[in-house]
């Protein structure tokens, strides 16, 4: 096994509130968030960029904490429901500052399951916004959680706010009050709750240490290329472990953070902000790159830019690299893009490489939850496509129960690794052997020079009577790069649900693109836009052997059930076909 080399020095700090106190003397001056607020003044909105410096985040984290313990809350659990916004990384930093235990709740939950993780976690406190304001009002109500204090992020007359906690705070540390400042953090205690995706009643809950994440943050530095003049757009979700500790990494590189309107606003945004980096799940950085060709093939500049591709590929081989100059143009319709991050999914390697082609550089990175979250990834010198990289400089990586072709399940050991589940010994158990070794549940192989490649997840994959085994990330992959698909899920139809007697069929269900078949079908039926899609696959199955042939198709009108982290979930879409195909016997 071979680990990436580090490029990078940075302090090996053992916890969070070091990183923090590090960063925030190093950058006091520089810009930690853009915040923009929205007024009307008659008939014109009005909009405001606020900065909020280095400096000043952590002056706001010592007022804050300083009021919590003012509450009682010193060595309690805090939870945080909301959207991305500087309150919400404010408490979350603010936590590890004084040693309280953070426990970020899904935003994206119902009512009954944000209730149930409340419940489960046994947190003390709760900071929440506006959009969660009547379940948190339900769970006091209730009163059978261990809730003491309720903190709302803006003005309330009902509840505490954040600004108030922040002010009396403030006026304790005028008067010399320092228990939060000087509180002693105990490296490898739990300082972190993080329930795994789906609801709140399946999934598990992740215990981890400031250590855990410090030294996976202190990997990171040493092998990825952070640029203190990055500004960066906020999208993944901050109670999902690749979106908190992604912004921790912002704030330790000395990173620029900006707020994004919404999904619809992803664009827009880039633009606004001059945005240079970027962290997404692979749909949505898949979503950028199409795009931006369908915007370069509108103003007709596609054979411009293939051209100017031909030739940026032979200057590079005389270390030549002109990429950025030469597609200034298509860079600046996304801000002037120029490091991307992806994770939690596999992202196409033809997007990766088109991508690279322009001058934006394209990672890949691989890890879960239970190892803080990072494990595997590639880095600005370290890339192989189709691949998720190479092992962090601290990560044992190793493949057991391989088959004839070297594929087997992901294991991995570092000091990232989580202290364990939450209550739940016997999860713990299955999940990290007695050598410490963390089971993943993912299928893939590694390359002699020590690039690890992602198969598929061991519970989707499938396997025929002669033994050969199928990954529907794979065939998905093939699928979703036709103009006409958003999404798609491969899976095997068996005689449980087949249409036919086979004994194992694989299907696909799509969901197709509205807007590009709008404007390139105009009013065909769904009859003959089926016909369209079919004709399409057939041509996939020719570039596969026939084993792996896609039989059956399926048309999504609407969108895939997710999780919250946006991945499909297989079993309830094939629930969903099984109940449909009954319904119209």
């Amino acid at each position: 096994m071979k680990n990436a080399k580090t490029f990078y020095t940075y302090p090996n700090f053992t916890n969070i509130k070091d990183i923090m106190l590090y960063s925030c003397k190093k950058y006091a001056d520089k810009p930690a968030f853009i915040l923009k607020k929205k007024s009307e003044d008659g008939d014109k909105k009005e909009v405001e960029y606020k900065k909020i410096y280095y400096k000043e985040f952590l002056e706001d984290a010592y007022n804050l904490g300083t009021g919590l313990f003012h509450f009682g809350l010193q060595g309690k659990k805090i939870g945080i429901v909301s959207k991305n916004r500087y309150e919400w990384i404010l408490s979350y930093v603010t936590c590890f500052l004084g040693g309280i235990v953070v426990v970020p709740l899904d935003k994206g939950l119902t009512p009954v399951e944000i209730e149930n993780s409340i419940l489960r976690s046994k947190i003390d406190c709760i900071i929440f916004d506006k959009e969660h304001e009547e379940t948190i009002k339900k769970v006091r109500s209730e009163g059978k959680s261990n809730l003491k204090e309720f903190i709302f992020m803006d003005e309330h007359e009902e509840f505490q706010s954040l600004k108030k906690v922040q002010n009396i705070g403030k006026k304790l540390l005028e008067e010399g009050e320092r228990r939060f400042i000087d509180a002693k953090i105990e490296d490898k205690e739990l300082a972190e709750l993080v329930f795994t995706s789906g609801t709140s009643a399946q999934s598990k809950i992740v215990m981890l240490s400031q250590y855990n994440i410090a030294q996976n943050i202190y990997d990171m530095e040493r092998v990825e290329y952070f640029k203190s003049s990055f500004v960066n757009l906020a999208f993944l979700p901050y109670h999902h472990k690749f979106g908190s500790t992604g912004q921790l990494i912002m704030l330790s590189s000395g990173i620029t953070t900006a707020f994004p309107d919404g999904l619809r606003y992803i664009a827009q945004n880039l633009k606004e902000y001059k945005v240079s980096f970027f962290v997404g799940v692979p749909v949505l950085v898949e979503g950028i790159y199409k795009k931006l060709m369908k915007e370069v093939e509108k103003k007709g500049m596609m054979k411009k830019l293939q051209k100017g591709i031909k030739i940026s590929k032979i200057l590079m081989k005389f270390h030549i690299d002109i990429r950025r100059k030469l597609f200034k143009e298509v860079i600046d319709n996304i801000g002037g893009l120029e490091f991307i991050v992806t994770g939690a999914a596999a992202l196409d390697p033809k997007i990766q490489e088109g991508f690279y082609d322009i001058g934006i550089t394209v990672v890949q990175g691989y890890g879960m939850t239970e190892a803080s979250p990072v494990l595997i990834a590639e880095n600005f010198n370290q890339r192989r496509t189709g691949s998720i990289g190479q092992p962090m400089p601290q990560v044992d990586v190793k493949i057991i129960d391989k088959d004839e072709y070297g594929i087997g399940e992901i294991c991995c050991k570092g000091p990232n690794i989580m202290i364990g589940y939450y209550e739940d010994e016997q999860k713990t158990k299955e999940t990290i052997d007695e050598e410490g070794w963390l089971h993943t549940g993912d299928l893939g192989y590694m390359d002699r020079d020590g690039y690890v490649f992602i198969t598929g997840r061991k519970k989707d994959m499938i396997v025929l009577k002669n033994g050969k085994k199928i990954f529907p990330e794979e065939l998905e992959t093939l699928v979703n790069r036709l103009d006409l698909v958003d999404e798609s899920m491969v899976f095997a139809m068996t005689k449980e649900n087949a249409i036919e007697d086979d004994d194992v069929t694989l299907a696909v269900k799509v969901k197709y693109n509205e807007d590009y078949v709008a404007e390139n079908y105009g009013k065909e039926t769904e009859k003959s836009l089926n016909k369209i899609l079919w004709e399409k696959i057939k041509n996939i199955n020719k570039q596969i052997p026939k084993y792996k042939y896609i039989k059956h198709l399926f048309v999504e009108k609407g969108n895939f059930i997710k999780t919250t982290t946006n991945k499909i979930k297989r079993n309830e879409e094939m629930k969903k076909i099984k109940n449909e195909k009954e319904a119209d016997k």
